[in-house]
């Protein structure tokens, strides 16, 4: 039995392809309408599984071809039946159900696992014939997400406090994620264990590697630039490589971006929803000044920008990380200050959102001194001056 995939996203194709392999299918795949037309002509499937949201087409046949445009080739143009499955982050019920008069088979709406779009293949044109053991074969509910996101995970030195197999986990499960390891010129084994984390996922996990220590900033930086020249990316964000910050929030900030009109969601470990947050006293004090000086510099009530889980969409992510920032380690508030610069104050407010997390811990290594601390209160000196 033959199958037809037709994704922009390569991230997800790559999932969708391989599991129906495994499962006995014949598939081909195709990332532009175009491609996937032609191969509907050609390998003549049994089954077309089609996203909605598919980047416009040129040339002189097919103009402004979206996913609903090779519905109608099939069904009007070909006048032929074969089954047609959509999956889909479009959840819009009015191209859903105009879908379904032009003659889909079935829809699914992202986020969906593997196994779901198995069974629903299986029941619209019967299993292939195969092992056993092929057949019995489970995906362990590997998600296919709505949007294609892009997540910079700086490292120095972080060869004792990398936590694989939370990383390998989130990876494999979570299908539409790229995660890109900054190795900031780590001078212990932090490479090494990066490459071993890598054999398992090699497609959606990826190491850029700086032969020389440039501090925290920089590394998002160079990470952030390096992900946007990849186009399926929808979202790109960051997080801290201890996993502060739980892989379940961080999901959550993009699920809120994916359904918002915020161009910027930031974790907030301050403004919390009844959540328990491990304390420290004397760490508190400092952080609650400090924050309490970057309200003043920003003349905003942000109350933690120094969080370090955010995302943001592409073009927002290109504009803001252009340029290298001022100071090493308060670029998220320098990030801050370029939005208000570039929308103004007032425009800033609907657009950046802080969401607090549900856990938060403190990670062996990562506390604040009061060294650190005075270091902090020079440099936010220095960015009040250069962006005054």
């Amino acid at each position: 039995m033959k199958i037809l995939a037709i994704d922009d996203q390569k991230l997800i194709l790559l999932s969708v392809e391989r599991r129906l392999t495994e499962l006995g299918y014949e598939v081909r795949t195709a990332n532009s309408i175009e491609t996937g037309i032609k191969l509907f002509d050609s390998f003549k499937p049994d089954l077309v599984l089609l996203d909605m949201n598919m980047p416009e087409m040129s040339g002189l046949e097919l103009v402004s071809c979206t996913g609903t445009e090779v519905v109608k080739y099939i069904r009007v143009f070909m006048n032929n039946n074969t089954p047609i499955l959509v999956m889909s982050g479009n959840t819009d019920e009015t191209v859903i159900m105009r879908n379904f008069d032009l003659g889909v088979n079935d829809y699914m709406k992202k986020p969906v696992s593997l196994d779901e779009m198995a069974a629903r293949i299986k029941r619209i044109i019967g299993a292939p014939e195969t092992t056993e053991e092929t057949k019995t074969k489970l995906s362990n509910t590997r998600m296919l997400q709505k949007n294609c996101v892009g997540v910079v995970i700086p490292c120095y030195n972080e060869e004792k406090r990398l936590i694989s197999n939370q990383f390998k986990e989130f990876a494999h499960k979570n299908l539409g994620y790229h995660l890109c390891f900054v190795n900031d010129g780590s001078t212990d084994n932090t490479l090494t264990v990066l490459e071993k984390l890598k054999e398992d996922n090699p497609e959606n996990i990826s190491i850029y590697n700086c032969k020389q220590n440039g501090g925290k900033a920089e590394a998002v930086r160079q990470g952030i630039l390096h992900l946007i020249k990849d186009a399926q990316l929808d979202y790109i964000g960051f997080l801290d490589a201890d996993l502060s910050t739980d892989f379940r929030d961080f999901n959550d900030l993009v699920k809120t971006i994916e359904s918002s009109d915020f161009k910027i969601v930031s974790g907030s470990r301050i403004a919390r929803m009844s959540a328990d947050i491990t304390k420290e006293s004397a760490r508190k004090i400092i952080s609650l000044t400090i924050n309490l000086i970057i309200q003043t510099i920003l003349g905003m009530p942000f109350k933690d920008t120094q969080c370090g889980a955010k995302v943001m969409d592409r073009e927002i992510a290109s504009k803001m990380f252009n340029k290298k920032f001022v100071t090493k380690w308060l670029f998220d508030v320098e990030l801050f200050m370029r939005m208000i610069r570039y929308f103004g104050k007032t425009e800033v407010k609907s657009l950046i959102c802080e969401q607090p997390l549900k856990r938060w811990i403190h990670a062996d290594g990562s506390k604040l001194s009061m060294k650190d601390s005075v270091k902090i209160v020079g440099q936010l000196a220095q960015i009040a001056v250069y962006y005054r």
